[in-house]
């Protein structure tokens, strides 16, 4: 392949991740589309993972005061539990959110549950509807997703007339709760358990409408989400990087990938803050009408496919 075109191939994969990993439109979904579109059967292991860890960097320097401040709340918490200082209720907020993002972690270890009469597990389900005959799975999920964003939506607008105090212990105040419980934390664990199987449901945009269902501040359940996003994306990355075939790598192919993860790391940062700034300008329709109509179309173009049995390529 000419490395010219190579590197735009990446570069474009890594625009498509950094902006869609953030934003609640699905980073699987996109990827799968465009992959689709290019007559790609997938771009590749290796590619996947660096592109991931670009947006890894993205959300690391965006949120790298909030991190700092979470890693030494994390050992001060540590060493209360084994000193038998820790108190529950005593938590302040970045304790609690260390808390809960370990619990909204754990419905994730569901995909590694084998499925009875199969050789796969759960998470193997991923790979599978990201297969070209399966591409309808991507529609219907891009639908899902809008109406998980629109039904986010009417809890935030519904939200609006309620008093709630302000909480001395968070840096966000106004409409809804600042903290997660226990059941806020597994519903949005599970929310991105579902999200993780299926290309085209939006983790992001899962989790955050779960929160706002859950009478969340709308700025508190986005920085969660984000937040979860780290582990989640690294515990993806250490799973996947141990099947990448080295040998297959070479030089032309190195460059179009770095190339592909500096473009997925910088859009991935201005897309938080995109991100951010609509949402706090209660501009989220864009996203529901998006994903519904990229939605309506990846499912037409489907069917179209399944009927004709020919396959809809832009190269």
């Amino acid at each position: 392949m000419n490395l010219i075109f190579q590197i735009i191939q990446d570069v474009i994969l890594g625009i498509i991740q950094g902006l869609t990993e953030f934003l609640p439109v699905s980073s699987s979904g996109h990827l799968n589309i465009a992959q689709h579109l290019m007559g790609m059967e997938d771009g590749g292991l290796f590619l996947d993972v660096m592109l991931h860890i670009g947006t890894l960097a993205a959300v690391l320097i965006f949120y790298h005061k909030l991190i700092w401040r979470l890693i030494k709340a994390f050992f001060s918490l540590v060493k209360d539990i084994f000193t038998g200082k820790f108190k529950w209720i005593e938590m302040d907020g970045d304790r609690n959110l260390i808390v809960m993002l370990i619990i909204g972690l754990i419905p994730l270890f569901i995909l590694f549950v084998p499925i009875p009469g199969t050789d796969m597990k759960i998470k193997d389900l991923a790979d599978l509807f990201a297969q070209s005959k399966y591409f309808i799975v991507v529609g219907i999920s891009l639908l899902m997703t809008s109406l998980l964003l629109f039904i986010g939506n009417i809890c935030v607008n519904r939200q609006k007339g309620s008093h709630y105090k302000k909480d001395v212990q968070s840096n966000y105040t106004g409409n809804g709760r600042t903290r997660y419980t226990v059941v806020d934390a597994v519903l949005v664990g599970i929310g991105q358990l579902f999200a993780a199987i299926f290309p085209g449901l939006s983790r992001s945009g899962t989790t955050l409408a779960v929160g706002e269902m859950r009478k969340i501040n709308k700025q508190a359940a986005l920085d969660y989400t984000f937040i979860l996003a780290i582990p989640s994306i690294i515990a993806a990355a250490v799973l996947e990087i141990k099947d990448v075939n080295t040998s297959a790598l070479n030089t032309d192919m190195i460059i179009a990938v770095i190339c592909g993860v500096i473009a997925s790391a910088v859009v991935g940062y201005f897309a938080i803050v995109l991100f951010k700034w609509l949402l706090k300008t209660d501009k989220m329709i864009v996203f529901v009408i998006y994903t519904a109509v990229a939605g309506l179309i990846v499912t037409a173009v489907s069917i179209y496919e399944i009927v004709t049995g020919s396959f809809v390529s832009i190269i």
